[in-house]
């Protein structure tokens, strides 16, 4: 998704008309058609400006125009995901959708996906922290379980040479960095059933090394176990009744404990092959070396080859397109569904135990969702990927606060509508000032200034002021004509003309049977909520169609003639339709789970039920597009991860918010468009300080510093701040 190239621009496209600076880019080309100089706003540094433009036209005309961007695809899947990602309205997708030619992959991801079979040259010491930790973890109880299943097998007679096999895996698996275990060879002439003493001179005197080129030392056996019919054998029977189940339990174990850590994952293959390929091949057939730095492998099959238990690179590993971090927090979602409906008294575990595990399973659901998405528009039309994005884009959020906003209707409680408030705020203000922020500090490591396109942004915050003074306008006029209730008053002074202290005062919209409100503010909620989507179609099409060159995208392809890569997706079109389907019922069931438990920690919580709203609620069903975003800062596209957090903060304003309305017309709730002074203060505060950040298109650290150190601020606002009214 880095800008790899830039591209001229042909003389069909024509200059654009409307502008002082468009018409200065139409001089240029023309003057520097030969040269390749086709230049068009918006503004850019001198510095990446063809230095023959500059000669001839002054500096501030240079500075008006910049280089085409092209962007590399792989395949025209990949190129349909690159241009949906500059599409406003549209999910950005960092992952890829389809395989990557493995030649174009780093040595570092090639490493990744390689098997544990691979002998290399002289690469240092094994002793290494990671493969001590491995010893103290897994090594010496994985090596005393098979001195013990060795002495098992002895016992059995017939067992022996699965003895012999055991007694050698335990040296290896207390250590195995820089061993081999290698699959021998045998010839075909020593296949043949004869004599004994035939046999063993044919095993004793024949067999080599693959990986030595020397004799090997003849394992012990009562005869030479060289027999076809290897499965019919008595000790083979023995071996799969007594030995090989203990072991598969115990590298199991290993497998799944160093798969979580993720790591440790080259231990998770080593246990994986240890149990499909070394623990079922005939004794005779198995042989562990011990590799030096003078041996080359000549012979045979290396199964197993391993120099380093941990792998830091392997966040980067996915299954399938799926990362795996979203892989291990799969499990997590079963657990929640069967503990949230199996136990439904809490007989097992408690309320809060059972809000945190739904909460968490919204993270690995989002991130199937969004993939889902990201697969379907990419191998469709724009029509059917503008349709499923404006469909299921905001299905996290919705099936979150439709369900709270149901179970508060239920209990008549109020306090679950202020809940959602706090929701759809925290949501708003961390999207405009804690993603930006974030990413600008992260990818400001990386690159010392990063720029992005400014008329693209402008565009987002101009809506994003549109829809805070649309989502607010109710809440300022029942501010203005609303009657000031409190609950009870004192005399301070003692005096009847003197200063009162009143509690727990607030607007009063039902005065004279709820006419102000019935007769008023409910209708300008109803006209604001047909406004605001009608504002972003208006928005949709601006960007989408009329005013498309202002993200100034071009996909090219990467590879040289020749060497055309078709395209092998991850997720068909019909698979990614059911993964969608399935995780937004799963996810419609993990809120409803979370709404069911949230109680008791609203109820015996010190901590603010608005500070609860604006963190853990609004901000966690986001965190795949937050690390979206910092992977794209990394790469020093910075528009994307400022485009990620206003897309969502204009879908908040101007497609959740009336969706919300408009179900209370048909499911009467406590919700009501009419918000606290502090949520109004802190959006329109956040708003104003992000488009005063984003105006000159170029960023640093430090302004992504300011932004976080405002959102933190916020928080503690909210932290202090008491409970919302009916809580």
């Amino acid at each position: 998704d880095v800008p790899k190239a830039t591209e001229p621009r042909s003389d069909s496209d024509g200059p654009r008309r409307g502008s002082l600076c468009d018409r200065h880019c139409a001089t240029i080309n023309n003057f520097q058609g030969d040269l390749g100089c086709h230049l068009h706003c918006p503004r850019v540094s001198p510095a990446i400006c063809p230095s023959s433009c500059c000669q001839q036209y002054s500096e501030e005309v240079c500075e008006s125009c910049v280089v085409k961007t092209t962007l590399t695809a792989e395949n025209a899947v990949e190129a349909n995901k690159l241009s949906n990602n500059y599409k406003f309205g549209f999910k950005k997708w960092k992952s890829h959708v389809t395989e990557r030619p493995w030649e174009d992959r780093s040595e570092i991801v090639k490493e990744l996906y390689s098997d544990l079979n691979i002998i290399r040259g002289s690469g240092g010491s094994t002793v290494t922290c990671g493969n001590v930790l491995y010893l103290l973890l897994f090594g010496w109880w994985l090596s005393f379980l098979y001195v013990l299943v060795a002495a098992v097998m002895f016992l059995t007679i017939v067992g022996a040479p699965y003895g012999q096999l055991c007694w050698d895996l335990a040296g290896y698996f207390l250590w195995p960095f820089g061993k081999v275990i290698q699959k021998v060879e045998v010839p075909k002439s020593r296949q043949v059933l004869g004599a004994c003493e035939a046999g063993a001179e044919a095993c004793g005197a024949g067999e080599s090394s693959a990986l030595l080129g020397g004799p090997v030392p003849h394992r012990w056996s009562p005869r030479c176990w060289v027999d076809t019919k290897y499965w019919q054998r008595a000790g083979t029977v023995v071996w799969l009744c007594l030995g090989y189940p203990m072991l598969v339990v115990a590298q199991g174990l290993v497998c799944v404990i160093a798969w979580l850590l993720i790591i440790l994952i080259p231990v998770a293959k080593l246990s994986a092959r240890t149990v499909t390929r070394v623990l079922l091949l005939p004794p005779e057939r198995v042989l562990v070396r011990r590799l030096r730095m003078t041996e080359v492998p000549l012979e045979g099959e290396v199964i197993l080859c391993c120099y380093r238990a941990i792998n830091p690179y392997y966040y980067k590993y996915a299954v399938d397109g799926i990362n795996v971090f979203a892989v291990n927090l799969l499990p997590l979602v079963l657990v929640t569904l069967v503990l949230g409906y199996v136990d439904s008294h809490n007989h097992l575990t408690s309320s809060s135990i059972k809000f945190t595990l739904a909460l968490l399973s919204i993270m690995p659901l989002s991130y199937y969702i969004g993939m889902a998405i990201a697969s379907i528009s990419a191998q469709s039309n724009f029509a059917v990927g503008a349709v499923v994005n404006a469909t299921f884009g905001s299905i996290t959020e919705l099936t979150f606060y439709i369900s709270a906003l149901i179970k508060g209707s239920r209990e008549d409680n109020r306090c679950y509508a202020e809940i959602v408030k706090s929701a759809l705020t925290g949501t708003l203000v961390g999207c405009v000032l804690f993603v930006p922020g974030l990413c600008m500090v992260i990818g400001g490591i990386r690159h010392q200034e990063q720029r992005f396109n400014s008329r693209s942004a402008g565009v987002s915050s101009a809506l994003l002021f549109l829809s805070v003074g649309g989502v607010f306008a109710p809440t300022l006029f029942s501010k203005v004509y609303g009657k000031l209730v409190c609950g009870e008053c004192h005399n301070v002074t003692q005096n009847p003309l003197g200063h009162y202290l009143c509690h727990n005062c607030h607007f009063d919209l039902m005065e004279n049977n709820g006419t102000l409100y019935y007769s008023h503010v409910q209708p300008l909620v109803y006209t604001v909520s047909l406004l605001l989507p009608a504002a972003y179609l208006i928005g949709l099409f601006f960007t989408l169609k009329t005013h498309s060159h202002i993200y100034d995208i071009h996909i090219s392809d990467c590879h040289m003639p020749g060497h055309h890569h078709s395209a092998v997706v991850h997720w068909s079109r019909w698979r990614a339709l059911i993964i969608l389907l399935l995780s937004t019922l799963c996810m419609s069931a993990c809120a409803d789970l979370a709404t069911e438990h949230i109680s008791p920690i609203l109820t015996n919580s010190t901590i603010s039920q608005y500070f609860i709203g604006v963190t853990v609620l609004a901000m966690v069903p986001e965190l795949p597009e937050i690390v979206n975003g910092i992977q794209f800062a990394l790469q020093n596209n910075l528009s994307l991860s400022i485009e990620i957090g206003n897309c969502i903060a204009v879908q908040v304003c101007m497609l959740q918010i009336p969706i919300l309305v408009l179900f209370t017309i048909f499911y009467p709730t406590n919700f009501t468009l009419v918000f606290s002074d502090l949520h109004v203060y802190a959006s329109m505060f956040s708003v104003v300080l992000m488009n005063y950040t984003f105006m000159d298109g170029k960023c640093d650290y430090f302004q992504g510093t300011v932004l976080v150190m405002v959102y933190f601020i916020l928080l503690a606002v909210y932290y202090f701040a008491p409970s919302p009214s009916g809580c």
